[in-house]
């Protein structure tokens, strides 16, 4: 019976060729769309999972007081560590971790890579997989250090065993090669190309054992019978039992939301990209769904072309449940050849899709699952998309239709209304937030940034570097190719170091605000084009100015009306005379007000080189230039670089996500709503030829015609517009709220997506009215 079923449904198939192509092709490209979302989901949820101890593993983030409102940090002190272990029952293991980067050379390979510093329960919180040597004795000795495979490869040669052997770290130190671990998949929260012990970090530096500094990542793992709640309880309170002076507490974040949920406000969890996650799987739903309607809308539209077959099948004595059986393994049909068609697109479209998205997902149809998805996506869209048309055609009377009785499609005719409606309903909502999403990326994008991120480089450095940076800025200078040169102790984009207590006479009481600190060289405001817009900025004179300072704009408002040069700034023991106020500079979040900055005169502690290039040199010379100096000082180091402005770009890597996977959904929605209503037009025109041939006898114009079939369409999306606004507008608004510096929600914006929609929709069916209307009368009107 089935096999029968089947048969059927082909034939059927192959005598309607063109709607059996807009159904497959619409069913495919909702199938390709929702799998796709699938695939970005499916990754999104795995991140982490190829760390085993999931219900076991937390990171220690810490929440901080400032002008009464909590931020979180992830960052701790670095006793905390010790402390929890030591004194709460229900943690096994705990370590302390720094992320750094260092450049690492092995005969003439030089290479340089982020890894971490950590104590040796680092290893087994995280469960890595030893090719070379073992975890417990990894750390044996004090100066070991443990390489994933890549990085092993790239120092000693594929195939080449690396323990035992020596690397030179950042050009001074030596480090044991003491174990090779399995490569790092993408989807972790907290990649690392190496470990290596803490100490080796810490080397003396007594700070790192107090309650005062907050510099480490902290990681624990829970005992299997440890209650979570006790625990996290009893970290909350350790930092006040060790350090009266703060208000400050550590709590436990598990590692099942260290991507999903890591969006903090006032110190609690309040999302996240599980937001995008949730967001995308409803829209690929949303896409199925207009699918399937179209699949609805063609099947009632043609029931008069399948009423006598009803009838007949009815006489013959066929019961009313085989014949939904028979509808809707019709729709199962199409539905798997939808769903193989959708397969090759995402071969061809997949690697197109992961340049958007940069990831690297896969098919990966020898996975059990993913077939098992696309098997599940066929049957429900099949069943779904075929029911409502099943219970409508055979609920045909036979005495009526083999009469010839016109069949009454009231019912079904306002229920494919509705579904048109709904589908250019959705189509409108996601023009308009693909509309909305880029005005606010580029909302942010153009504010005044206060600092010129245009031909301006950011390159590591070390502190070998600095005692050379006056020659080496001299030098560049003298290419032709370079501006200035300056350096610093954080990218000009990041928070940087930062810290609270600072006093001084008159304006707002700050003890309670965050500053972020600036460590700089005399250039840094000529090479960034920061403009100072009170006083001076700082000398050549690096011991003259060292007891001075700068500070940002909203410094300076919060220490009173009266003009802050000469004022001075401390904190501790330590007082610093203001020469200058910098105009504020966005940094950080961009789409927030940034905190106020203290700028000072200590370039020992950069980290970073900043290079402004001149106006008109191509960028090929001046890169090459600019290599050839830093080559001349610092052979062993690679030229590795990036520009400002593309990190700055990068800031908006989730927006443009949002913004980019909005517009492909907007075209992909906008395309099967089309194609369902290209079937419908067509439809019509087919129902009322000979009306249309009468009315041509009778005089009527092309345009005439055009219009009388197309004004019923522009109805129902008139209808979306007035559905889709309100809609539209509660869900961006809702969305903006995320955002401190924010767009303006305008009028326009909605017009501009009704307008589309309807000169769509218009074109859409015209092509069908006018081929309607210019058709020979006497073709249609020659049987009567």
């Amino acid at each position: 019976m089935i096999l029968n079923y089947i048969k059927i449904a082909f034939r059927s198939l192959l005598k309607n060729k063109g709607y059996s192509f807009l159904n497959i092709f619409g069913l495919a490209i909702g199938i390709t769309c929702a799998s796709l979302i699938f695939l970005w989901v499916e990754d999104e949820v795995s991140f982490n999972e190829s760390f085993p101890k999931q219900d076991q593993v937390y990171y220690v983030p810490t929440n901080q007081q400032y002008e009464g409102e909590w931020r979180t940090f992830y960052s701790t002190p670095g006793p905390l560590a010790q402390d929890m272990l030591n004194e709460i029952p229900g943690i096994l293991k705990a370590t302390r971790s720094s992320l750094e980067e260092r450049l690492f050379t092995v005969g003439d390979n030089s290479i340089n890579r982020r890894g971490r510093y950590a104590d040796a329960d680092f290893l087994d919180i995280f469960t890595l997989k030893f090719i070379e040597g073992n975890r417990e004795e990894a750390f044996e000795n004090p100066e070991a250090i443990v390489l994933t495979q890549e990085i092993a490869e790239q120092l000693f040669g594929k195939g080449e065993k690396a323990l035992g052997n020596v690397v030179r770290v950042s050009n001074k130190d030596n480090y044991l090669v003491t174990g090779v671990i399995e490569n790092l998949p993408k989807n972790v929260s907290f990649p690392f190309d190496w470990v290596a012990p803490f100490e080796r970090y810490r080397d003396g530096a007594e700070w790192m054992t107090e309650y005062g500094s907050n510099f480490s990542d902290t990681f624990v793992e829970l005992s299997p019978e440890a209650n979570f709640e006790t625990v996290d309880a009893q970290v909350r309170e350790l930092i006040g039992k060790k350090a009266e002076f703060t208000d400050d507490y550590a709590f436990l974040h598990s590692i099942k939301d260290w991507h999903l949920r890591s969006k903090f406000e006032n110190g609690k969890v309040v999302g996240g990209r599980i937001t995008y996650v949730r967001l995308f799987t409803i829209i690929a739903f949303i896409i199925l769904l207009i699918a399937c309607i179209n699949f609805m809308n063609l099947s009632t539209a043609r029931s008069e072309k399948r009423a006598n077959e009803v009838g007949v099948r009815k006489a013959m004595g066929s019961s009313r449940s085989r014949l939904i059986t028979q509808f809707i393994s019709e729709a199962l049909v199409l539905s798997f050849i939808a769903t193989a068609l959708s397969v090759l697109l995402l071969a061809v479209l997949l690697p197109q899709f992961n340049l958007i998205i940069e990831k690297d997902l896969v098919l990966g149809l020898a996975n059990p699952i993913h077939i098992l998805v696309l098997v599940s996506i066929s049957i429900i869209s099949g069943i779904f998309a075929g029911l409502y048309p099943a219970f409508y055609l055979s609920s045909f009377k036979p005495v009526e239709v083999l009469k010839g009785l016109k069949v009454t499609q009231g019912s079904a005719s306002f229920i494919r209304k509705g579904l048109v409606i709904g589908q250019f309903t959705i189509s409108i909502v996601f023009i308009i937030f693909t509309i909305l999403v880029y005005q606010q990326i580029q909302h942010a994008k153009n504010r005044e940034l206060g600092y010129d991120k245009d031909q301006l480089l950011s390159m590591r450095i070390d502190h070998d570097f600095i005692p050379k940076f006056d020659l080496i800025q001299q030098e560049l200078i003298r290419t032709g190719s370079v501006h200035n040169a300056t350096l610093c102790n954080s990218e000009i984009l990041s928070g940087g170091n930062n810290g609270s207590g600072f006093s001084w006479k008159g304006g707002t009481d700050t003890e309670d605000v965050l500053i972020s600190f600036r460590n700089v060289t005399q250039s840094f405001f000529d090479t960034t084009g920061m403009e100072i817009i009170e006083g001076r900025g700082f000398s050549n004179n690096f011991e003259a100015d060292s007891s001075y300072a700068l500070v940002s704009e909203s410094l300076a408002k919060m220490m009173g009306d009266e003009n802050p040069v000469g004022n001075l700034i401390s904190r501790d023991e330590d007082n610093m005379e203001i020469i200058g106020v910098v105009k504020d500079y966005v940094y950080g979040d961009m789409f927030d007000a940034s905190d106020p900055v203290l700028f000072m005169h200590f370039p020992y502690y950069a980290r970073y080189m900043f290079i402004k290039t001149k106006d008109g040199v191509p960028v090929d010379k001046a890169l090459s230039d600019i290599e050839t100096v830093l080559k001349k000082h610092n052979p062993a180091f690679p030229f590795e670089y990036t520009f400002v402005d593309d990190a700055f770009n990068a800031k908006f890597k989730n927006e443009q996500l949002v913004g980019e996977l909005s517009q492909i959904f907007a075209i992909l929605a906008i395309l099967i709503s089309c194609l369902g209503l290209f079937g419908l037009a067509a439809y019509t025109a087919e129902q009322r030829s000979k009306e249309i041939g009468v009315r041509k006898v009778l005089g009527a114009s092309v345009s005439g015609i055009v219009k009388l079939l197309s004004k019923d369409f522009l109805k129902l999306v008139g209808v979306s517009i007035l559905i889709s606004v309100p809609i539209a507008w509660y869900a961006t608004y809702n969305w903006l709220q995320d955002y401190a510096y924010r767009i303006e929600i305008n009028w326009w914006i909605f017009a501009i997506a009704g307008l589309l929609a309807i000169l769509i929709a218009l074109a859409t069916v015209s092509f069908q009215a006018v081929k309607a209307a210019v058709a020979n009368p006497v073709d249609s009107l020659k049987t009567e």
